[in-house]
């Protein structure tokens, strides 16, 4: 087996082979220099300074002690008919079964100025991102300005006020922070929450350009209005990567498209997982999606892992859709959201099920008339009460199409 990818996804996807029955050769291929960690505490406890990366990195389990890992190396190239991988070093690995675990890169603005390293713009993927720019944060008298107001923008923002930046200006096109994934009543909620707490917005507008030399000192908004910036934070999207495996044929316009059982362009001997699969969850719609948060990888993996070993082992029958309940969590400021479900199907029909927006909420979305998502935002009672949500949304039936 070959395991293109070897952060979260890459690793749970080893260790579902070996739970699956699989005791043949795995090689694990990343470009990162070290093992697998936890990216979530990035834009958080990282930043802030309370978690160093020994308490990130994630500890395999002993049925991979065994497997190769190829870390500080890079798919460049798949040829899935002779069923190959080329290395960014011209080195060739032949496969029975190949597992795309390559993840997401952040999007980057296109605007004249600054940029590249030192010029104060930022993102925050890696480790060594988050330690970057942390020590920026840390600069006495820095003016902050984030762009995008979705899970890693917020997150930044709150973390870089938790540090004492007292200039934190956060730039959306949208009117509202966290506007899709959440709807209006809880972005309104969670603007409010923000705001009390030091954070600016300019919201419904764009970045035009950066202005400075060598290093940015501000940002030109799409409606001509300069913010002053020291430091700028990106947060406008992620690309999948996948452009190692072009030229076979896939449908690659938003990740990688799979089908009920996680399988790439019909081939049985090829599965997807994590943030790059784009894939159906007949527990909704059918319509493939694909789903960056933090229990994906290990939901795909254990599914894909299943389907790969099935077929290796000449059993081609499939088992049930892959039918995952999805699950987020984002803390920022002394708060956290959490979810259940798929809120972002059901954003058209909110309703309270406990609390109220001023403080601690619980809400519900609903499509067809029935609950397919919750949300609660607050303190440990009301993140519980999401979770008692949890038996009724596993249990109800799909969405018809």
């Amino acid at each position: 087996m070959v395991v293109a990818g070897a952060s979260m996804g890459g690793l749970r996807a080893a260790e579902q082979l070996r739970a699956a029955g699989w005791t043949g050769a795995v090689t694990l291929i990343g470009d990162e220099p070290r093992m697998p960690y936890n990216r979530p505490p990035l834009s958080k406890e990282v930043l802030a300074g309370r978690a160093p990366f020994e308490s990130l990195a994630f500890t395999p389990k002993a049925s991979v002690d065994d497997v190769e890992w190829r870390l500080g190396a890079t798919v460049v190239q798949a040829r899935l008919d002779d069923r190959v991988v080329v290395l960014d070093d011209g080195e060739e690995l032949r496969f029975d079964g190949l597992v795309a675990a390559t993840g997401m890169r952040p999007r980057r603005l296109r605007c004249e100025g600054p940029s590249g390293p030192g010029s104060g713009r930022h993102t925050v993927r890696t480790l060594a991102d988050a330690q970057a720019l942390r020590d920026e944060l840390t600069l006495p008298g820095a003016r902050v300005v984030v762009v995008g107001a979705g899970f890693i923008g917020c997150e930044v923002a709150a973390t870089a006020i938790g540090l004492g930046v007292a200039e934190v200006t956060v730039v959306d096109p949208e009117p509202l922070p966290m506007l899709r994934p959440l709807g209006e009543l809880l972005a309104r909620a969670l603007h409010r929450r923000h705001e009390e707490r030091g954070v600016r917005f300019a919201l419904g507008t764009g970045v035009k350009d950066f202005e400075g030399e060598g290093r940015v000192t501000g940002v030109v908004l799409s409606d001509g209005t300069v913010l002053p910036a020291d430091v700028v934070v990106e947060s406008v999207g992620s690309l999948a990567n996948t452009e190692w495996l072009q030229g076979n044929g896939l449908d690659l316009s938003d990740g990688v498209l799979t089908d009920e059982q996680l399988r790439v362009g019909g081939l049985p001997y090829v599965v997807a997982v994590g943030d790059v699969a784009r894939f159906p969850n007949a527990r909704y719609d059918g319509v493939p999606r694909r789903v960056e948060h933090w229990s994906v990888p290990g939901d795909t993996a254990r599914h894909a892992a299943k389907t790969l070993v099935a077929h290796l082992a000449g059993n081609e029958a499939d088992s049930a859709p892959f039918a995952p309940l999805p699950t987020f969590w984002s803390d920022q400021h002394e708060f956290r959201l959490q979810s259940f479900g798929a809120p972002a199907l059901g954003v058209g029909d909110v309703r309270v099920l406990d609390g109220d927006p001023e403080g601690d909420v619980l809400v519900g979305y609903h499509a067809d008339g029935r609950l397919v998502g919750v949300v609660a935002l607050g303190g440990h009672a009301a993140t519980a009460g999401a979770a008692r949500y949890r038996a009724q949304l596993m249990k109800q039936p799909a969405l018809t199409v």
